[in-house]
């Protein structure tokens, strides 16, 4: 048995199944042609199958990792794309997960396979892995299944989550960029001021003239840093301890921080785009999936990202439960533009509040995209210009005494 499973290879094919439809995926075999046995035994006619790595797994096992949003992305159109071809859901299940390269999927993917065929729904059997399938996507899978309709609220599903994790991936690229270099100046400054600094002022105390006071001013920086680097660094590391520890533990805290981060320059802006994105794509699926305005809203809340919009939106959902209208409740709010609170009016009048909401979510998602590529576009310049005053600075105060010297000779 162990000498088999260390054969095993993962093989990536593409094919057709009953219906004729293409699809594709990978798996996990000791050899092509069991590979191709194996798909044909699953009402699936491979018509194009090729040997993925040519490593060997020991044990059979791929290498564990962390399963991040974008697996579950991943796992999500996958699971979808299976499901709308024809392949039932068990089958699904062996495809993806045998062929998955984590290995802490395989196991996530062969537990839910578990549950579901010991009878539970698959509601239920993603509802044990908390982690990586929250209370929306628990409830719209739930729905899916009550209406009949899984495979088409799983395509809605896997668009949703492909649409915020590409949100989430464009806000992290624009905070990321300015604090990298934010921090990557301030090492290169006390490198200069523990190090560099040092040198030139033993030159400067032969000279015997008095400094210009910016060469002091820096010389009086770099004692301090010689001095207490320790007390300075070790103080940095433990404010970014706490405040993480803080945001992690505090709600009182995360609830501030979140007022603050809409309130930024320029940053403020694309939060709450990316927010109200977030808010309308979440509800325009939770809508198609036939969930009720009421319950929805509660569902949404927790998938806002920002508690300012979070408790927003639940006072929302207490005037809807009281007989108000959607667009009423959001006007009320004063958190939402106003062309979005039209559109939802508009989708309200014609019935149709879902493809309105998607509509909102596509031009703001677009907005985000715009909002990012136009900030690192304006970044650049000044971070450069940063970069020129605190470096630049730094060497000019050191100069200084040497071009008076020169003028005086």
């Amino acid at each position: 048995m162990a000498e088999t499973a260390k054969k095993l290879h993962i093989f990536a094919w593409e094919a057709l199944d009953k219906r004729g439809a293409k699809v594709k995926g990978e798996t996990r075999s000791a050899s092509l042609a069991l590979a191709r046995a194996e798909l044909r035994k699953q009402g699936i006619n491979p018509t194009k199958i090729r040997k993925k790595s040519q490593g060997l797994f020991g044990g059979g096992r791929a290498k564990k990792k962390k399963i991040t949003a974008n697996d579950v992305a991943v796992f999500s159109r996958q699971m979808a794309t299976m499901m709308q071809s024809g392949v039932p859901l068990v089958q699904s299940f062996d495809i993806i997960g045998k062929g998955h390269e984590n290995a802490s999927m395989q196991d996530m993917i062969m537990g839910i396979k578990a549950e579901v065929e010991s009878g539970n729904p698959l509601a239920e059997a993603l509802a044990k892995y908390p982690r990586q399938f929250d209370d929306l996507y628990c409830s719209l899978v739930n729905a899916g299944e009550q209406a009949g309709i899984l495979d088409s609220l799983l395509d809605k599903i896997a668009t949703y989550k492909e649409k915020t994790e590409a949100i989430k991936s464009k806000i992290k690229k624009a905070l990321f960029y300015p604090v990298a270099v934010i921090v990557v100046a301030f090492i290169v400054t006390a490198i200069l001021l523990i190090f560099v600094i040092p040198q030139f002022q033993e030159m400067f105390s032969s000279f015997g003239a008095n400094l210009p006071a910016m060469t002091l001013m820096v010389i009086g920086l770099s004692k301090i840093f010689q001095a207490y680097w320790w007390a300075i660094f070790g103080g940095i590391g433990i404010g970014i301890y706490a405040f993480f520890e803080a945001k992690h533990r505090s709600e009182s805290f995360r609830n501030k921080l979140d007022a603050l981060t809409l309130k930024l320059p320029i940053f403020g802006s694309l939060i709450t785009k990316a927010t109200i994105a977030r808010f309308a794509r979440t509800l325009s699926t939770m809508f198609a999936a036939g969930v009720p305005l009421v319950e929805a809203m509660g569902t949404v809340a927790g998938a806002a990202g920002n508690h300012v919009y979070a408790s927003a939106i639940l006072q929302m959902r207490d005037e809807i439960s009281t007989g108000s209208q959607l667009n009423l409740s959001m006007r009320n709010s004063n958190l939402f533009p106003n062309m979005v609170v039209q559109m939802v009016a508009i989708g309200e009048e014609a019935g149709s509040i879902d493809s309105m909401l998607a509509k909102v979510a596509d031009f703001y998602e677009q907005e985000v995209d715009d909002a990012v590529d136009g900030l690192s576009s304006l970044l650049e310049p000044l971070i450069m210009a940063f970069l020129g005053v605190v470096i630049g600075g730094l060497v000019i105060a050191m100069y200084l005494p040497i071009f008076k010297m020169g003028e005086v000779v």
